[in-house]
């Protein structure tokens, strides 16, 4: 069985969890190529879309990292209050870490994100050079756009848009943060909503919206190349509109695949879809795969 390491790291003053997995293969001396796996909006560690592509990835040789963001999980931070560009760094913090690993190839490090995580997988790539792939699930490109694809009505983007103006004159007259429910700011269909991991945060400081409206990865998604990138999409996706990974695709340089798949749903990895698996082992094979190096 592949072996695990409950570890911790810092992302500058704060402390983050996580779970390191190494493949059950592995010789001393060893040094694999690995993968952080990056949770989605207000989820954690625990969530099938970190747990199963882990077991996946470790099951291929990969080393993998899945951990908690700040103010999520057993992590430090202001539980709840998830800020994108906070989100980037803890993914550099975690890089870093990982690297330093003897177990790890540090020049062979990707990303793979779903939902929120895929967004900031993408973004961090895009700004930080040393992320050598990235595989996004289900990922946005565009805050703003994707925010309007989420409340398509025009009563439910004033709401969403009235949400976002309260907030900032909330914060700006008290001093304190306006909490908003989870479903107003990202709404989730009932009957996928038992995708999320335990403990998910539920409420978020209208702040949280902000950042996601502003966090636009469509403008650093052109810098990953000539490293390679990922995209996946459910065609019926029922959280984050498909248009979010296509655009990406266009912006994207090569070599840049992108595959929806219509069997699927947002949460694709927890659906252990036998497609998706096989694109990425046929991705990873041609683009990524596992070569064992030797510590000197």
């Amino acid at each position: 069985m592949p072996r695990e390491e409950q570890v911790t790291f810092r992302s500058g003053e704060l402390t983050l969890r996580g779970v390191l997995h190494l493949p059950d293969d592995m010789e001393p001396g060893e040094r694999r190529p690995a993968f952080l796996v990056l949770h989605g909006f207000g989820g954690n560690k625990t969530s099938d879309n970190c747990v199963l592509p882990c077991r996946m990835l470790t099951g291929m040789g990969y080393v993998t990292l899945r951990f908690d963001m700040r103010g999520c999980g057993e992590s430090d931070g202001e539980f709840g209050r998830i800020i994108c560009l906070e989100q980037v760094e803890d993914t550099k913090a975690a890089h870093a870490w990982l690297g330093a690993r003897p177990e790890v190839d540090p020049e062979r490090i990707g990303a793979l994100g779903s939902s929120f995580g895929a967004a900031v997988a993408v973004y961090t790539a895009g700004v930080y050079d040393r992320i050598a792939a990235v595989i996004s699930s289900g990922g946005w490109g565009d805050g703003a756009r994707k925010f309007r694809g989420q409340h398509p009505t025009p009563e439910a983007w004033k709401k969403f848009t009235d949400m976002l103006e309260v907030g900032k004159r909330h914060r700006e007259e008290t001093g304190e943060s306006l909490m908003v429910p989870r479903y107003d700011i990202v709404p989730i269909p009932p009957h996928l909503r038992n995708n999320l991991a335990a403990k998910s945060v539920q409420q978020f400081p209208a702040e949280t919206a902000q950042s996601m409206y502003d966090f636009v990865a469509d403008d650093v998604v052109g810098n990953i190349a000539p490293r390679p990138l990922l995209l996946l999409h459910s065609s019926v996706d029922s959280v984050t509109p498909t248009e979010q990974s296509i655009e990406m695709f266009k912006r994207a340089g090569q070599p840049t695949d992108l595959h929806l798949t219509a069997e699927t749903d947002h949460f694709m990895f927890a659906e252990s879809n036998v497609r998706v698996h096989r694109v990425i082992t046929d991705w990873l094979e041609k683009f990524f795969p596992v070569r064992v190096s030797v510590n000197a």
